[in-house]
């Protein structure tokens, strides 16, 4: 029996299997895919890059990786990201810890013997103590309910599950369905050699500038010289990145101001312009509503015709209510005579034929359809494994009218599960690999700390749990998030059925959410019962 179980070889079981393996106990980590990098081993479509600072995104914890890995861009491409990937394995030894290409099906626990049984799609299964889960907010991919699309006689790939092998793009008739972050990159990428783009839009989204540049010799340098600054700044700001919002208020400014300032963030990299804006654009109506009419004036301004212009600017979600896509010359391609843009409100798709697909204003034909139709965010990957607690409790059911949870790190009824970037975590509203190493250092702590006082069980109390879901949702409140349709709020735009608000994210910052962390370890993992 193993001491402990990892799910997932990306980025945060990665670094899990490090520490645990520092700590001497027997672990063994699980990977569905054939490799380590998570996101980045199965997100291979064209265009897809961060978002992120690449020098902000990297582990933290070790100072060789720092100093002998490079980064080429300011935000980089999901080759070198996944090479990154590999180095770090390398650098750790970590692959011979995890084995490959077996996904967890299902995991029960025994009361009796305090431990987890897991089972696998090759029909093998496992048993250890603590199961530790580290499957990624943004890793089930949602297929659209498309009828006929059995039928189509071109090539149909998702865009979350994007083959190894090249997929030819260069002079085909390509449909993309979706126009999220991930739609948003693979457009702007495939328009450029496509012989003919048809992008499916369902809800436009307020997209920025990433403006992003390879890094030069000389930035290099400072940025190796500057970690400990760079981090230390991710750290103190509420989301992880080397962005927090200004003190000062949009509609205390002038006009004249406003502008200024705006124009100056629109021309810089990165989420600036979403998270190191005016501190009241994200929960008061009228500072929102002058930042969006600011974007949508940029989006006039980038697309020549009036009509397609006014299609791309969303009009049921202010700027930044939503998560920003951040693009390069995505709204530049709709200027180009083999784009085409379907606004999916006034001409809904009716299904799927050998050659393409029928709209209502009749067939769209097509070699090549990419979905870039997202995933059931945060819970999705732990819905799709049937978790039985205590007592037969499946985990889906518990959470039937939306995750409750302790540090979105635990469930009560689930003894010995510890959820690394689950509902309700700071990691799932953050630079992700920032919280990522706070989420799993605080576990790590708290298996020692089971070991040296001989506890074989740890489970989060039920008044626990109450108490932090009801936290996460008041620390939630008046921010204008809490009225916008998004997976933020649990409310899929892409999965039929999700009508029903169930927060899924920590909103209240990472420096806040470490705190509380710190201070349940410090009070001997106060609202958790060890036995």
């Amino acid at each position: 029996m193993l001491d402990a179980a990892v799910i997932g070889a990306g980025l945060s079981g990665m670094y899990q299997i490090h520490r645990l393996q520092a700590l001497g106990l027997a672990s063994q980590g699980f990977e569905a895919g054939a490799d380590v990098g998570g996101t980045w081993y199965w997100n291979r479509y064209p265009g897809a890059r961060f978002d992120s600072e690449s020098y902000s995104y990297g582990y933290s914890f070790s100072a060789e990786v720092l100093r002998e890995w490079n980064w080429s861009e300011h935000f980089s491409p999901q080759p070198e990201t996944l090479r990154y990937c590999n180095f770090v394995a390398d650098k750790l030894n970590l692959r011979k810890h995890f084995r490959f290409g077996m996904r967890l099906v299902s995991a029960r626990f025994s009361d009796g013997e305090n431990a987890w049984s897991l089972e696998f799609d090759n029909g093998e299964t496992v048993r250890c103590r603590i199961l530790v889960t580290a499957v990624g907010p943004l890793s089930a991919p949602v297929m659209p309910e498309l009828s006929g699309l059995e039928t189509f006689a071109g090539e149909v790939q998702h865009t979350g599950l994007w083959p190894k092998g090249e997929v030819a793009v260069k002079g085909r008739r390509i449909g993309v369905i979706g126009t999220g972050a991930t739609g948003v990159q693979v457009i702007q990428e495939v328009a450029k050699t496509a012989g003919h783009l048809t992008v499916f839009q369902r809800t436009p989204n307020w997209c920025a500038p990433l403006n992003n540049r390879p890094i030069s010799a000389p930035e290099q340098a400072s940025i190796k010289a500057s970690y400990d600054r760079i981090f230390r700044l991710c750290n103190e700001t509420a989301n992880g990145f080397m962005h927090d919002a200004d003190p000062r208020k949009a509609l205390e400014a002038s006009a004249e101001e406003r502008e200024a300032f705006w124009e100056k963030l629109y021309s810089e990299p990165g989420f600036g312009i979403w998270l190191a804006n005016y501190s009241d654009i994200l929960v008061d109506q009228t500072a929102n509503d002058l930042i969006s009419a600011f974007m949508a004036r940029k989006i006039r301004e980038r697309v020549r015709d009036p009509v397609t212009a006014a299609k791309l600017i969303p009009g049921n979600h202010g700027f930044g209510t939503r998560r920003v896509p951040m693009e390069t010359n995505y709204y530049e391609a709709y200027n180009q005579a083999d784009v085409d843009l379907v606004d999916l409100s006034e001409t809904p798709i009716e299904c799927a034929t050998p050659n393409g697909l029928i709209t209502a204003a009749g067939e769209v034909e097509l070699d090549l359809l990419i979905l870039a139709t997202g995933f059931d965010a945060v819970r999705g990957a732990l819905d799709r494994i049937d978790i039985v607690g205590v007592n037969g409790v499946r985990l889906k059911d518990r959470w039937d009218d939306g995750p409750v949870t302790y540090l979105g790190l635990a469930v009560s009824g689930f003894p010995n599960l510890l959820t690394l970037v689950g509902p309700h975590n700071s990691a799932t509203f953050c630079n992700i690999p920032r919280c990522i190493e706070q989420n799993v250092d605080w576990v790590t702590d708290a298996i020692r700390y089971m070991a040296a006082h001989g506890y074989r069980r740890i489970e989060a109390t039920r008044e626990a749990e109450e108490e932090w879901t009801s936290h996460v949702f008041e620390v939630a409140q008046g921010l204008l998030m809490t009225k916008t349709r998004s997976w933020f709020m649990g409310l899929n735009a892409n999965i039929q059925g999700r009508d029903k608000p169930r927060l899924l994210v920590y909103a209240g910052g990472a420096p806040r959410y470490r705190e509380r962390c710190d201070a349940v370890a410090a009070q001997g993992y106060a609202g958790f019962q060890l036995t």
